[in-house]
């Protein structure tokens, strides 16, 4: 279980993190939302002791997280939005680099190594340096190295972020398969889509606060379940409603061009971006 207590980072006069209170049950897939500048990426590189707290504290199953308490920050891996690799490696030349890292006995490295390229697809390109894998390859490598030590808790800063649309689904089953052996997983993603798919719950951030925790779900109850479309002079106007009945009644009265459709949690996330997520 990760538990964050009034977690707060300030760089000089901005605080980029402001007070943040929020508990992810082990197992759970979590998502973070919000529009740039909102906080994720510095709660993400907190929670990897890449940054220090201005103040608060983080807790890993009941024990306070720092930079010296090794054997927790064992149980945490993290995937950033960067391609971190050198170029000129092989498959198997990473993960050996990242297990003599964690000083993993060579046998057990490459045990370990043969299991995660198989299970992410990529067993028949490992002799392939970096440079010559595509993008979707390159984060299913990332994925990969960041399992190698068999962590309790991964965290993912945009993984998907330039993948075309069929690699970002095989992503997304792959996390789909960890998630189901019980990995916890904190994402962080500017593509609703995913969050929607795969997070069981999510958190809207807005300058460093929260806003909101609850399913993706329940986010959408709350604004309508049902959304009617129509084409104006400024774009698409979205209506949302509760019950069909009254938004098939209401697109009846409409004219031009409408269409009546599920109401999704990007529908959810615009609406607020535009009332009160916005940054200042």
């Amino acid at each position: 279980m990760i538990e964050i207590k009034n977690l707060t980072k300030k760089f000089d006069n901005f605080t980029a993190v402001d007070s943040l209170n929020l508990t992810i049950d082990t197992g759970e897939f979590f998502g973070l939302l919000g529009p740039n500048g909102a906080g994720k990426t510095t709660t993400i590189s907190m929670l990897s002791t890449l940054l220090l707290p201005s103040s608060g504290e983080i807790l890993i199953d009941g024990e306070r997280l720092t930079r010296q308490r090794p054997e927790l920050k064992r149980k945490i891996s993290v995937i950033t939005q960067e391609y971190s690799m050198r170029q000129d490696m092989n498959m198997d030349e990473i993960m050996e680099y990242q297990g003599r890292l964690y000083f993993m006995p060579l046998k057990q490295i490459r045990a370990r190594t043969e299991e995660l390229l198989e299970f992410c697809g990529l067993i028949d390109f490992r002799k392939r340096s970096v440079r010559k894998l595509s993008g979707g390859m390159k984060r299913k490598l990332m994925v990969c190295r960041a399992l190698l030590t068999e962590p309790e808790i991964l965290l993912l800063d945009e993984p998907t972020a330039g993948m075309d649309p069929l690699s970002r689904r095989q992503m997304w089953n792959l996390l789909r398969q960890l998630n189901e052996k019980n990995l916890t997983i904190l994402l962080t993603t500017h593509y609703i889509e995913e969050a929607q798919s795969l997070c069981g719950r999510v958190a809207l951030m807005n300058a460093g606060r929260l806003e909101e925790v609850n399913t993706p779900a329940g986010l959408i109850d709350k604004l309508g379940a049902y959304a009617v479309d129509q084409m104006s002079e400024s774009g698409i106007e979205s209506h949302y409603f509760h019950d069909r009945q009254e938004a098939i009644a209401y697109l009846a009265g409409l004219k031009g061009q409408t269409a009546l459709r599920d109401t999704t949690l990007e529908d959810v996330f615009l609406e607020r971006a535009g009332k009160h997520l916005t940054p200042s």
